[in-house]
């Protein structure tokens, strides 16, 4: 399988969105983050989202436009956090292409989510302490789901040379 098609998972704050571009300018594709096309269709916020209708309807829209990806060829797409725990996500995208969680340890995901909680509508009124507890819970939450990608990359594995490994080893 050539790694044409290519799903980042992986909690708030692990980098996602800042290796998609990365890896989409390496293998000369489009990158894509899941929120932003969410926002782009309802031409609202994620906030807005959760606040006006729910986190039900949120993961509803989410798994309809990942699946507007079935069409794509080649492409790297940054998930959201939530996006593999919801209505078979993760066996979808397994099925499609190569999984990869970066799975960022919890003080550095906490360190980078206090530098932008405003925008994030999960963590936007916790303190560190209650954003340190909240991590740690969803990671408990959703580890049966990341396990199941493809590639798991650690903390220190999370690079430039890393990333490219994986990538090269789906290379046509």
């Amino acid at each position: 399988m050539a790694a044409e098609k290519i799903f980042l998972i992986g909690m708030m704050g692990a980098g996602k969105s800042y290796w998609t571009k990365k890896i989409a300018n390496w293998i000369k594709s489009a990158g894509y983050d899941l929120d932003d096309l969410i926002e782009m269709t309802e031409e609202k916020t994620i906030t807005e989202i959760f606040e006006e209708e729910g986190e039900p309807h949120f993961r509803k829209l989410e798994a309809k436009i990942l699946r507007w990806f079935k069409e794509k060829k080649k492409f790297v797409l940054a998930t959201g956090g939530g996006t593999p725990c919801f209505h078979e996500n993760m066996d979808w995208m397994k099925k499609e292409g190569v999984v990869i969680w970066l799975d960022e340890s919890v003080e550095v995901l906490v360190e980078r989510l206090l530098a932008e909680k405003a925008h994030r509508p999960l963590i936007a009124n916790l303190s560190a302490t209650e954003i340190t507890n909240f991590i740690q819970q969803k990671l408990e939450e959703r580890h049966t789901y990341y396990q199941q990608a493809t590639y798991r990359l650690s903390s220190a594995a999370i690079t430039e040379a890393g990333l490219k490994k994986l990538i090269l080893k789906h290379a046509s």
